[in-house]
């Protein structure tokens, strides 16, 4: 399943670690955001590199992982701030900061931004959270545990069409409408309420003919799903806005992507907001009086090297691109 933040919550691994680090230069009274902070595998790095001073704000929707995060990290608990959220409000950080009972502490400049997209291991390997196909649990796949709409709201409620633009949209799935079409025809029965019954009445769907698959064939399926129920694609793009909003001049943005829909967005706003002009190519005058924010660190996506993903295999998908923001007095000279 693409789209994970690698290893299991005894045995975390974060993915691209050193490369993390190399960017984000972690330094002594740096303050940085992990906006995705799972089990705090790489906050760890983070706050090891930027001692003794150095501090960070870990956000997670999950309070799962966030409690998992304050245990793992609990020897930096002078550094370190946990805040229940969605990092699609950065632009809201004081107030975010706030939340964390640090309600006298002025908000520093952000020196440096993480964003590991996707699902965390600890939501991988517990089939109670209803996200992987590998061992039968409930239809969940809800990152916010309080949120209402769930997977299996979507699989049982949603009309036929709108399940089948789903799994096209945001799986990129070639059998979509097939799938759509098992999956009312199976609900009529009695309603899906597992994963494994879900995986099942996909595998049922597509076309013998389609064997050899190099993944199993609910993957993209799961996929569309998590991405449709959680809006993590919304949530990208104004996570990204939001990060740029607040870090200072020549802070940085790091994120880790694994797959395709998501990378496309992330290169797509870097390339935009480092742009000097942004009208429509065919304006024979500038006119839109745009400014860079952004200057792109990475010309093309970091990956994983075969060592790291002999190691973590989950890793192997995992697309890491770095942008710095402009000092805005620099852009107008």
């Amino acid at each position: 399943m693409s789209g994970m933040k690698a290893g299991s919550r005894q045995e975390h691994i974060p993915v691209l670690v050193n490369e993390v680090v190399q960017f984000l230069q972690p330094q002594n009274h740096g303050f940085y955001v992990d906006g995705t902070v799972g089990l705090g595998g790489h906050a760890a790095v983070i706050l090891q590199r930027s001692a003794p001073a150095g501090s960070l704000l870990g956000i997670d929707l999950d309070s799962q992982a966030l409690a998992v995060a304050k245990d793992r990290l609990y020897k930096y608990k002078d550094r370190v701030t946990f805040v229940g959220g969605n990092f699609a409000h950065l632009d809201q950080l004081p107030q975010l900061h706030r939340s964390a009972d640090q309600l006298e502490t002025a908000i520093p400049q952000v020196d440096g931004i993480l964003l590991d997209l996707g699902v965390s291991s600890l939501q991988l390997d517990t089939p109670a959270r209803g996200f992987s196909f590998t061992h039968s649990g409930p239809l969940d796949m809800r990152m916010d545990p309080n949120q209402s709409l769930s997977a299996a709201r979507v699989v049982n409620r949603h009309p036929e069409d709108a399940l089948a633009k789903i799994f096209t949209q945001f799986g990129q799935e070639r059998w979509s409408k097939k799938i759509a079409r098992g999956i009312v025809y199976a609900r009529k029965r009695k309603p899906i309420s597992t994963t494994s019954q879900l995986a099942e009445i996909v595998l049922a769907a597509i076309p013998p003919k389609s064997t050899g698959w190099r993944i199993h064939p609910a993957t993209r399926v799961f996929q569309a799903l998590r991405i449709y129920i959680n809006d993590e694609l919304k949530n990208l793009h104004s996570g990204i806005s939001g990060a740029v909003s607040v870090l200072r001049p020549g802070g940085r943005l790091c994120i880790i992507s694994f797959h395709s829909l998501e990378d496309r967005i992330v290169k797509e706003q870097f390339r935009a907001l480092s742009r000097a002009c942004i009208c429509p190519p065919k304006t024979p005058i500038c006119v839109c009086e745009h400014t860079p924010t952004l200057q792109t660190l990475t010309k093309r996506p970091i990956t994983p090297t075969p060592n790291e993903i002999r190691q973590n295999p989950r890793s192997r998908s995992a697309k890491l691109r770095v942008a710095a923001k402009i000092n805005e007095s620099k852009t107008k000279d």
